[in-house]
């Protein structure tokens, strides 16, 4: 290329300047060198300032910054956040005040649901103290327990009501009954560390448990039930749910 241009002058190069001019009436030329154009690569292209910013970098409302309204709900607030940062991912500072706006409104939803729980809670309460007396002697006799607790009794009491089942039409639960009643006054006894209140509370369970029972089994319908299912079978089925309430839930 640099022998061409030394003896044909006429040959020109994208990253040449055109051929030198001379002014009128004289041999001067009016550049005494040739001129070598820069190109630009596409690195230098993407480095240049032509990168799109986000516009509403500075503003400090996080909902206005993301363009949401105050209403939006966290589904939009994530499509906003994702498509935001998929538009301007190649500016870290966009890319900063858009994660830094998404995070602002994530603690302020944190706080209003802690806020709800702590005023739920206090409502509960003040409707306690309000309630008259018998109500709370009756909440002061209940607990919750963690549910670790609750699904272990409930798997026990689910296995002997199936295992009164598979053994319906040969012995009845009569067998399976005494091992729930066992069961309960044991977990009383355990919670109480007083084995005569385990064992009035236990057998208390039952007896509401046979009353209930007598009374609800008579109104289902036999066609709904099983043919081996017998009255007796329908009363341990509520007696089940009665000790698994009392063990669980008295105190």
């Amino acid at each position: 290329m640099v022998t061409a241009l030394v003896f044909n002058p006429d040959v020109s190069a994208p990253f040449l300047v055109p051929k030198a001019s001379f002014i009128k009436g004289t041999k001067e030329p009016l550049k005494h060198r040739l001129c070598w154009k820069q190109p630009r690569s596409t690195l230098d292209a993407s480095h240049g300032g032509n990168m799109s910013k986000f516009p509403r970098m500075n503003v400090w409302d996080p909902y206005k910054l993301l363009g949401i309204s105050r209403y939006a709900s966290s589904e939009e607030i994530w499509s906003s956040r994702n498509f935001l940062l998929q538009q301007y991912a190649g500016d870290e500072r966009s890319v900063e005040s858009i994660e830094a706006a998404f995070e602002k409104l994530l603690m302020r939803s944190f706080r209003e649901r802690k806020a709800t729980k702590m005023n739920l809670k206090a409502r509960l309460k003040k409707k306690v103290e309000e309630s008259p007396s018998w109500v709370k002697n009756v909440l002061s006799c209940l607990e919750l327990p963690s549910l670790s607790i609750i699904a272990r009794r409930l798997f026990l009491f689910s296995f002997i009501a199936g295992w009164s089942i598979m053994n319906s039409v040969e012995t009845g639960p009569a067998f399976q009954v005494a091992v729930a009643v066992g069961a309960c006054v044991y977990f009383l006894y355990d919670k109480t560390k007083n084995g005569r209140r385990g064992a009035i509370l236990g057998f208390g369970s039952l007896v509401a448990g046979v009353i209930c029972g007598s009374c609800v089994a008579p109104a289902i319908p036999t066609t709904i039930l099983p043919p081996t299912w017998t009255l007796e079978m329908i009363v341990s089925m509520v007696v089940y749910v009665f000790l698994f309430l009392g063990c669980t839930f008295l105190k």
